[in-house]
């Protein structure tokens, strides 16, 4: 399944601090800790705990989210189906590397190790 223009432009636009809350809503509810949620984003953007929230205080959107990320070199391993979507077959890079996060996030809820969830051998 294939990303459209306007579902591109709507992750571009749309701003970490809006979708930050119900990340870590999603891991507390299923008994993980904000600490795992920031280790995932950590891993996945090489952000640490201040950049993250300088970002939420920016009301950064995900496209300036993504450009001042360094993207996990294991990143192109985080493989699914997210919100209906193959990630490996999206076509756009911010679009993937927000279903990246994404599913990161749904791992770490549902209990993963954070071995697995951090691609580790």
């Amino acid at each position: 399944m294939t990303t459209t223009p306007e579902h591109d432009e709507k992750f571009a636009k749309m701003t970490f601090s809006s979708v930050y809350p119900h990340y870590v809503r999603k891991v507390e509810s299923k008994g993980r800790t904000k600490q795992e949620l920031h280790q995932v984003i950590k891993w996945l953007t090489g952000f640490d705990d201040k950049k993250i929230q300088e970002l939420i205080d920016e009301k950064a959107n995900f496209e300036t989210f993504f450009k001042s990320a360094k993207l996990n070199p294991n990143a192109h391993l985080i493989t699914g189906v997210i919100c209906g979507y193959r990630i490996e077959e999206i076509q756009t890079p911010l679009t993937k590397q927000a279903r990246y996060l994404d599913k990161l996030v749904d791992e770490l809820a549902k209990g993963r190790k954070m071995e697995k969830i951090l691609r580790q051998p």
